[in-house]
């Protein structure tokens, strides 16, 4: 998923071809419904070019091989104006053909779109549609500086579908994009490159989707067993090797043992470098000397004392649930199999505290009665089902030490921090609690998220929780050097409704109960949505900086100009004032979440 309208196909050109497509900010202002008489093979996706451009040929490489060396850093180029270059058609086999015209029969008569949650006109319209890559674009300041503790680059993924999609399609299906800005002495640079994950590769190379979309193939018995079927096919005449991934690596990014990973849950990391001038490079899949298996969350923390990184896998076999870390030089431990977790649920996200790990299992699993009665995806909610929060010591061997308490109608998607008090006796966490869980995969514009302060008394097992605010709020994050750690200042998106943005708040969580805790807001202005807020603090890693100065960054998207630009905020400030506006040369589409690099942790990864 890795975590989160209205026509689409009406906004492309009359001319369309089977092999690519140009959209320019498609935009509309109704839901249309499904028109199952337009019949389409593969598209292949591409923004047009905002400067005209040469053509050249490439050719298809296989897919990229972690290297055991890094070259030093070329000399630092200078970003040159965007060009895309034409792609080099490429003509199925016949065999994909025959496949593809099985799969547009499913797609168009047995398992069309129909629900606006799966269909693609709906999910990829206005700024959701995708965009092709662009390569490092200077990008213009047009208000206040950009402050020097900025030279890095702030890197943001998200889904943005290779091919147009032929079916049903959901908003965690799209293939990963790394959407970077590179910062170097108040100049900004603007890079988005796709992901190269096996999955991208292979159909890259095919020249039209070949794996079945995770969340949105799979609904009805029907339709579940034909599309499980014709991928068996497809894998045993060799189109694809499901043991070498099938994930998208579209969620998030996480930097620890010196090397930056492009995360999605239901594969294994993708090492990803930047190039001097801005440049995005995808390096491999990364699977820790054989010792990481399946699948990662998107979502590891990363404990800034210690360099350690702590991290799980979930899935639908038992061991449902499985905790790991890795050391400080990014060597994988030995895994610790949670089977007290006695039937699969959806954990996206966990947090940690400097004794332990909490993990929140929620009312959203897996949901076969509702996918063969119901018609509805493998994943989905079980309103009869108890929350439970489960703690189990951080460096625990086995799950022998684990605890698990009962919290009616706790349902997390994502994990802002916690911490240890009472002398280690007591745990508090602070997370969004999604309110309306049934709507998380269909309806996310009725979803409702408080973020709610839990504590935990270990020595009583009781439970006591309260919201810290009335807002709808999720993608939370605050001072990274806050991790574990007891902290006073969380910044948030709002949604209006969710999947949009439409502002950022800081929250002030050491208020007591019952109070407001929002302090500053910041709003984007009519028909402007952003993202997940990040901050970056002004002296990392100083103990004696305050814990609020520094930066919150995101990217914004003017709906009304179809322009888009990155905002930076003074997170010190009670308005989160503007301390510099930074033109794009070209949307970024919305996305999932993103991370700051500073320049001296880039250089290392040249190592």
């Amino acid at each position: 998923m890795d975590a989160f309208s209205s026509s689409f196909l009406p906004t492309l050109p009359p001319s369309i071809h089977r092999s690519r497509a140009t959209i320019t900010n498609p935009r509309s202002t109704s839901t249309p419904s499904y028109a199952p008489h337009l019949y389409i093979s593969s598209v292949r996706i591409e923004e047009k070019p905002p400067t005209s451009y040469t053509p050249r040929t490439t050719t298809t490489k296989t897919p990229p091989q972690f290297p055991k060396t890094q070259p030093p850093p070329p000399p630092k180029e200078k970003a040159s104006p965007p060009a895309i270059a034409a792609k080099k058609r490429v003509e199925p086999k016949l065999s994909t053909l025959i496949f593809n015209t099985f799969d547009d029969i499913l797609n168009n008569f047995i398992d069309p779109p129909i629900r606006p949650s799966v269909d693609p006109r709906h999910v990829l319209s206005n700024n959701f549609a995708p965009v092709d890559e662009l390569p490092p674009t200077e990008c213009e300041v047009i208000q206040g500086s950009l402050p020097s503790c900025l030279d890095g680059a702030y890197i943001r993924n998200g889904p943005n579908p290779q091919y147009l999609p032929r079916g049903p399609y959901h908003l965690f299906d799209g293939d990963g994009m790394l959407h970077s800005i590179r910062i170097s002495n108040g100049q900004a640079t603007l890079c988005s490159r796709y992901v190269k994950t096996y999955k991208y590769s292979i159909e890259n190379k095919m020249g039209s989707p070949v794996f079945p979309n995770v969340f949105s193939s799979f609904n009805g018995l029907t339709a579940a067993a034909t599309r499980g079927a014709l991928s068996a096919v497809r894998v045993l005449t060799g189109e694809f090797n499901p043991f070498n991934g099938i994930g998208l690596a579209n969620t998030s990014l996480a930097l620890f043992g010196n090397h930056l990973y492009a995360l999605g849950e239901s594969d294994l990391p993708y090492s990803i470098r930047l190039t001097s001038n801005g440049d995005i490079k995808t390096l491999g899949r990364n699977d820790f000397d054989g010792k990481l298996f399946m699948s990662m969350t998107a979502h590891p923390k990363i404990d800034t004392d210690t360099g350690e990184a702590f991290a799980f896998r979930y899935g639908p076999m038992p061991p449902y649930l499985t905790y790991f870390y890795f050391d400080a030089n990014g060597n994988k431990q030995p895994d610790v199999p949670i089977y007290s977790m006695s039937r699969p649920s959806f954990l996206h996200d966990f947090a940690i505290t400097k004794k332990y790990a909490i993990f929140v299992e929620i009312q959203i699993g897996m949901g076969p009665i509702e996918m063969i009665f119901g018609g509805g995806s493998l994943v989905g909610a079980d309103p009869s089902k108890v929350s439970r929060i489960g703690v189990i010591p951080r460096y625990a061997k086995d799950e022998s030490e684990i605890r698990w308490f009962d919290v009616p109608g706790f349902n997390l998607i994502h994990a802002t921090n916690a911490w240890d008090e009472d002398d280690g006796n007591a745990i508090v966490m602070l997370a969004p609690n999604i309110l309306s869980v049934e709507h998380t995969l269909e309806r996310m514009d009725l979803i409702h998220a408080l973020v709610e302060k839990v504590k935990i008394d270990l020595r009583t097992g009781l439970v006591t929780r309260h919201p810290i605010s009335a807002r709808n709020l999720d993608f939370a994050v605050l001072n990274p050097d806050y991790v574990a750690k007891k902290n006073k200042y969380l910044y948030a998106a709002i949604g209006d409704p969710m999947p949009k943005i439409s502002g950022v708040v800081k929250l002030d969580v050491s208020k007591g109960e019952r109070q407001e805790c929002i302090v500053a807001t910041r709003m984007y202005g009519p028909g402007c949505y952003g993202g997940e807020p990040f901050f970056v603090a002004k002296e990392p890693g100083n103990p004696e900086a305050e814990e609020d100065d520094g930066y919150v960054v995101s990217y914004v998207h003017d709906e009304n100009t179809g322009e888009s630009t990155f905002l930076v905020m003074n997170a010190k400030s009670p308005d989160l004032d503007i301390v510099a506006t930074v033109k794009l040369p070209r949307r970024v589409p919305y996305g999932f979440h993103g991370l700051f690099v500073r320049e001296s942790d880039l250089i290392k990864l040249y190592k």
